[in-house]
């Protein structure tokens, strides 16, 4: 296999991974995708190991043989976590240990999402899947960035955060403390348990991980026309998107233009066209004319162009290669994710 001239893209999260191999005219040579890769959850070495298990698959499925190093002349890696300088440095170290691309991008899965998002370069990016985390980025190159540590550095909003408001309000339900909600019930019988407190109780024995309480987002999403209490939750999550993009556009002084303002992530990639609407409409007190919409594709289609950009690949090249994924990617089933 021939991968002169290519990209080798990745697009890391807290709950799924996606790594393309594209040629420089856009034309997809391999895709393949798998479970989480961030390294705060895993460490660099798991998150490694998540990477190089993806790239065998990929090759595999492509019909391929063992490559030789380098086999790619960018390699993208964008990777939810990779937010502090220290961090970012670490990671970048030991993947350019890999050999895999003579050069080398080591950045978070917010410079994905806005490359996905807009062709125009610049404006807002607010992705929201295990976790939350927002890039704005001026015509002028300044950027807005947040640490995106949790609950430390007052980020609120991704999958595990919903799902731990929805266990808490689904407690409070059961024992008076709280509103009545459907949560009561949806939330303990989603893991196939009958109370909530039955649920409380697995996480505080340690018998099931924290990170699997991102599974009840999407049944708080479900449930936001229907039920008050899951309604708060997604408007609190409306809110904080708010928050974070609006924060990013008064730092860098871009209130009175009209920038792009990009949502991705799976929880925003779900809310309703109504939540879509209340961000839109809070964004747009901060800055009249955003614009704000939904990514139509998933970040892998950004770090790849962002690839094909810095090999100056033409326009054709990249329409290419978002249309190549973006059917790959509505084809890929559940069974086919590496865990």
């Amino acid at each position: 296999m021939s991968l002169d001239a290519a990209v080798l893209a990745v697009d890391g999260g807290g709950v799924k991974t996606d790594l393309a191999l594209v040629g420089s005219r856009g034309n997809l040579v391999a895709f393949a995708r798998g479970g989480g890769s961030q390294a705060h959850y895993l460490g660099v070495e798991g998150c490694v190991e998540v990477l190089e298990t993806l790239l065998e698959r990929a090759i595999a499925r492509a019909g391929g043989r063992p490559l030789d190093r380098p086999f790619a002349s960018i390699a993208c890696f964008l990777i939810a976590g990779a937010d502090l300088p220290e961090e970012s440095a670490s990671l970048r170290a030991r993947l350019e240990q890999l050999g895999w691309a003579r050069r080398h991008v080591v950045d978070n899965d917010t410079v994905a999402l806005l490359r996905a998002g807009t062709d125009r370069g610049w404006g807002v990016a607010v992705v929201c899947g295990a976790g939350i985390n927002c890039l704005g980025r001026a015509p002028d190159g300044r950027e807005a960035r947040f640490p995106s540590l949790g609950e430390i550095s007052g980020d609120w909003g991704g999958g595990v955060e919903i799902g731990l408001a929805a266990l808490a309000a689904a407690a409070r339900s059961a024992d008076g403390r709280g509103p009545r909600t459907v949560l009561e019930t949806a939330v303990p019988a989603h893991f196939e348990l009958r109370e909530p407190i039955d649920v409380a109780r697995a996480l505080h024995h340690q018998q099931m991980p924290v990170s699997r309480l991102g599974e009840l987002a999407p049944l708080v999403l479900a449930l936001c026309d229907e039920d008050p209490v899951a309604t708060r939750i997604v408007h609190r999550l409306a809110d904080e998107v708010i928050a974070l993009a609006g924060a990013a556009l008064r730092r860098l002084d871009l209130t009175a233009t009209d920038p792009d303002v990009v949502l991705g992530g799976g929880v925003l990639r779900s809310v309703s066209a109504g939540i879509v609407e209340r961000i839109a409409h809070g964004i747009q007190e901060v800055a009249a004319d955003a614009q704000v919409l939904v990514s139509p594709s998933e970040p892998i289609v950004g770090a790849v162009l962002l690839g094909l950009d810095s090999l100056g690949a033409d326009a054709h090249a990249g329409a290419r290669a978002r249309v190549e994924l973006d059917a790959e990617v509505a084809g890929v089933v559940s069974g086919e994710v590496v865990r």
